[in-house]
């Protein structure tokens, strides 16, 4: 099964964190933004992974459009 999740990447000087506003406790980071990009995506696979062997409920994703960032921070969905 495929799965398109918007995840928030927030700039810093020191690197870029990403958050899953859907997948609480989904939090990787990395150094540039083709890093975060692929370890956004691993992080979602294996977060989903675990939730389907726990038996926990996937949750919808939430449209982009309801996604308030800063302006240091910006929105992309990402694919599994």
């Amino acid at each position: 099964m495929r799965y398109v999740y918007p995840a928030v990447f927030h700039l810093a000087k020191d690197g870029i964190s990403v958050e899953f506003p859907d997948l609480s406790g989904c939090l990787p980071c990395a150094d540039n933004v083709e890093e975060a990009l692929r370890n956004a995506k691993e992080a979602m696979q294996l977060h989903l992974y675990a939730m389907k062997k726990d038996g926990d409920k996937i949750p919808t994703p939430t449209p982009i459009e309801n996604i308030k960032i800063l302006k240091n921070e910006r929105v992309m969905l990402i694919k599994s």
